[in-house]
């Protein structure tokens, strides 16, 4: 039975630059879709309404591909030649519908000219698909600016993918992704969209694709489930926590006074002051520096790694995998902390990894698996720590699997942000809340051992000293004070 398509099909992909993936933390192996309306279609200068209760509409500049043929059953090559033309597009998304659609994007990005395109059509024939670029201003700022260089899936694959269980048919729409940059707009932002060829002859363009977001007035009624906000939706929405809003006002931080009495503070006597607030389970067992006389400090980022099983080595294992992802993306200050479980049976990080960490301005390294390359690696400025050198690769025991979750360490739990400290006794964890009281008490702790050993060094005797009695307590008050 014949069916007679009376409107397009719009299809999304959901991540496919490679800027949008490194910033959302995961490298899809393949591309992913999902449809929008044609209802959602608008033409250049149209507005666009974020409705009434609702905070969190996005815009996302993309690049559409118009298919010209009908096509099913293709190749990546024959894909590309069914497309007739690329333009210019916006998929909007409203982020407050996000958990309400449950991975759906009906509502979320399926409103009422949700989906500007154009103004013009860029004939498919005078481009070279790879050289393409896209970009899109908000209130005459520029905020994307990309080019399908960085795209993970090439327009032709998307064509053949997608043909192999539908007809696309002739005037069928393909948005294919948004690089980074995307955000959110509030009512009165002007949203332009501009897809251009600059190294094409004549550097043929879309022309300037212009929504402009108008506030909405009528609320939702009870038919169905309304819209909500959440901190976890607002971070997408925005691109990041701190732009939208959601740091901590109160969170740890290694101010230059708190450096400098860590510099002035062993581990043992940070474990000791630990331990008298009844955390005992805060030692990273089993690990050491690669290099005698090694200080660092810093707040923890934390990559979890899982036994070697084949079939999960060949999807998280290669390419641009957790590992890679962690060491491109630490910053500086951070110590990047492994869970490897204990397997020294194989390195967990080799002289590349950790040079790009250092370049990163990473503060230290912590694994409780082995080191490859490790005089390579102990001769480097950035400090490690770990329970040795061998010579084996990753994926003889593990695979990369996650980053900035919780994790096991030697023995300790180690949540992102915990201020991991190292020296020669080895590693510990300091929970953030306790960090400040703990760095205090420990580095007074430092100071009042230092002048009791001064004290011995000048001939006095253990007894009544170490531990103070009253009288040295009363002497070690009067020499502080003069202090």
């Amino acid at each position: 039975m014949n069916h007679e398509v009376t409107a397009p099909k719009i299809i999304a992909v959901h991540l496919n630059y490679r800027s949008r993936a490194q910033q959302r933390g995961r490298i899809p192996a393949h591309p992913s879709y999902f449809f929008k309306p044609a209802s959602s279609l608008s033409p250049s200068g149209a507005t666009i309404e974020r409705p009434a209760d609702t905070e969190l509409l996005a815009f996302e500049g993309e690049i559409a591909l118009i298919i010209g043929s009908d096509v099913r059953r293709v190749s990546p090559d024959e894909g590309w030649a069914a497309v007739s033309g690329i333009t210019a597009a916006n998929d909007f998304g409203l982020y407050d519908f996000r958990a309400a659609d449950k991975g759906s994007n009906v509502r979320s990005k399926g409103g009422d000219g949700y989906t500007p395109l154009g103004p013009d059509v860029i004939p498919a024939d005078q481009i070279d698909p790879s050289a393409v670029r896209v970009r899109t201003w908000v209130n005459d700022e520029l905020v994307q600016d990309d080019t399908t260089a960085g795209l993970l899936f090439p327009f032709g694959q998307l064509v053949a993918d997608l043909s192999q269980m539908m007809t696309l048919h002739a005037g069928d729409i393909i948005l294919t992704g948004t690089p980074a940059g995307s955000s959110v707009v509030q009512p009165g932002d002007e949203v332009v969209v501009e897809v251009d060829a600059p190294s094409a002859p004549g550097a043929p363009s879309s022309g300037r694709l212009m929504t402009r977001v108008v506030a909405g007035e009528v609320p939702f009624s009870d038919a169905g489930e309304k819209p909500k906000a959440t901190d976890a939706q607002r971070e997408a929405a925005w691109g990041n926590r701190e732009a939208a809003g959601l740091t901590e006002p109160d969170a740890f931080e290694l101010t230059v006074d708190l450096r400098e009495k860590l510099d002035a503070t062993a581990v043992a006597t940070l474990s000791a002051a630990l331990r008298k607030r009844g955390h005992v389970d805060i030692f990273i067992e089993g690990v050491h520096a690669s290099r005698p006389g090694t200080k660092m400090y810093g707040l923890a980022r934390t990559l979890r790694f899982v036994p070697f099983r084949p079939d999960l080595f060949a999807s998280h294992g290669g390419g641009y995998n957790a590992q890679k992802r962690a060491f491109d993306s630490v910053k500086p200050g951070e110590v990047l902390v492994m869970e490897a479980r204990g397997e020294r049976a194989t390195g967990t990080v080799g002289d590349v990894l950790a040079l790009r960490a250092q370049v990163r301005g990473a503060s230290g390294i912590v694994t409780d698996g082995g080191i490859r390359d490790f005089s390579e690696v102990a001769g480097f400025d950035i400090p490690t720590f770990s329970r040795g050198a061998h010579p084996s690769v990753l994926g003889r025991r593990h695979v990369p699997w996650e980053t900035d979750v919780t994790i096991g360490c030697g023995g300790a739990a180690v949540q992102p942000g915990d201020l991991i400290v190292g020296d020669d006794d080895g590693v510990i964890v300091v929970p953030p809340p306790l960090a400040r009281e703990v760095i205090e008490a420990a580095y007074d702790q430092e100071r009042k051992d230092a002048w009791t050993a001064e004290q011995v060094a000048n001939g006095e005797r253990i007894e009544g000293l170490f531990p103070m009695n009253d009288e040295w307590k009363e002497r070690y008050q009067t020499w502080l004070s003069q202090q």
